[in-house]
């Protein structure tokens, strides 16, 4: 059996998956048919932000799915932290003690953002896993459009040295979580399609998201009903996820644009990713019906 990443569960599913379908790469991101009469995707180089403010922190519970048993596995909790000029956003993923048996995860990462635009201008990405440990570390120079970055077992322990070229303002994984939630979907059609990048593991990684609409009194697992927007984002880690599978998302239809339920096929088994406690939103969470 192939050993679960669960940090790639949580970040990739999570993350990038989560809100991979919301932005376009560049300064002339490219998507179809908006609703007529719809303004111009928000540009991903300048974004205002209206959806959260520091203090918010969102918790969700990873449940892996393999052969017919479902298995709490792991929670992973991200936190809007207030510095100055710029917005710290901390994600948090471990695995439960009940879970540890089977492969032991504490991962943790953080992007430091612009107020004024929400581009990145710092990430870590620190993990341990079993017998595997990463300290990963970007610096992006979002004028020049490139990316320095240092990687070693620790951060006391560094190997290599990258310098990268990408295109114009380049999000991270958790960077674009946040842009994302800022996109009013309003104007955009069902079935519309948004391909987008982000710079993640020495690599630009495209990926292609499909609005799937409202989808009205969804139940979520121990938080309640809500109205929601659901997205279904092509998965393209190979290792990870089957090939030409894809994942759903569901966000809560109001101001906020909380990230509430995802679900996503593995090469091995299943996982399900539920939000089970937020507090400190900047709007009431109106999408809640019961």
């Amino acid at each position: 059996m192939k050993t679960v990443q669960i940090n790639k569960i949580l970040i990739i599913s999570v993350l990038s998956l989560l809100v991979s379908s919301f932005t376009g790469s560049g300064k002339q991101p490219v998507f179809s048919a908006p609703a007529s009469g719809a303004s111009s995707f928000p540009d991903p180089c300048f974004t205002e932000n209206t959806a959260f403010q520091p203090g918010e922190e969102l918790t969700y519970k990873v449940y892996y799915n393999w052969g017919f048993v479902w298995l709490s596995a792991a929670e992973i909790t991200f936190r809007v932290i207030d510095d100055d000029d710029q917005y710290h956003f901390q994600v948090v993923g471990e695995t439960y003690d009940s879970y540890n048996w089977f492969f032991e995860v504490k991962d943790y990462f953080d992007s430091w953002v612009m107020k004024d635009n929400l581009l990145p201008i710092m990430s870590i990405k620190s993990l341990k896993e079993g017998k595997y440990n990463l300290y990963d570390y970007l610096t992006f120079d979002q004028s020049r459009s490139k990316i320095y970055n240092e990687r070693g077992k620790a951060k006391d322990d560094i190997r290599e040295h990258h310098n990268f070229e990408v295109e114009s303002c380049m999000h991270d994984l958790v960077s674009i979580v946040y842009f994302a939630r800022n996109v009013d979907f309003e104007q955009y059609q069902e079935g519309s399609g948004f391909p987008i990048k982000l710079f993640a593991d020495k690599e630009t990684w495209p990926l292609d998201v499909t609005y799937q609409g409202k989808e009205p009194n969804k139940k979520i697992k121990g938080t309640g009903r809500f109205n929601t927007l659901k997205f279904s984002p092509k998965l393209v880690d190979k290792d990870l996820f089957p090939n030409g599978s894809q994942a759903k998302v569901w966000l809560s239809d109001d101001a906020n644009r909380v990230p509430l339920v995802i679900e996503s096929p593995l090469t091995v088994g299943s996982v399900k990713v539920i939000l089970k406690d937020y507090k400190g939103l900047r709007h009431e969470l109106a999408s809640k019906v019961k």
